[in-house]
């Protein structure tokens, strides 16, 4: 009944910019937390940031300073833009919400497929 889709992912090199969106679709009463994910090559999915339904904002270290978080709660959309990109960057980036399914008892996580980032050096 939810399905979240990625979108903004490609080929870039270090330094440049991509931006990231993820909008969900469905019988949703409302979210209450956004994320971004990411795999890279041989690694562990790892949480890169995430926006509560307050606006509040958390980042990994390594992002910080320049990638940011942000949502359109009319669209259900999250976005992610990310500056200064690096090779270490590259990876699969996922969406993930934390929502409410209208007709549900409870809250539950719903995951995008996943967008390809690579950074080329």
């Amino acid at each position: 009944q939810v399905q979240l889709v990625e979108s903004g992912g490609g080929l870039v090199q270090a330094g440049g910019s991509l931006r990231l969106s993820c909008g969900a679709s469905g019988n949703i009463f409302s979210i209450i937390r956004m994320a971004w994910y990411r795999q890279g090559p041989g690694k562990q999915r790892e949480l890169v940031a995430h926006i509560n339904s307050g606006g509040s904002t958390n980042y990994a270290d390594s992002v910080k300073g320049r990638f940011t978080i942000s949502r359109d709660n009319a669209k259900n959309t999250v976005y992610l833009q990310m500056n200064s990109l690096k090779p270490e960057d590259t990876a699969i980036y996922y969406c993930n919400m934390y929502l409410y399914v209208t007709g549900t008892a409870g809250w539950s996580d719903f995951w995008g497929q996943g967008t390809q980032v690579t950074v080329s050096s």
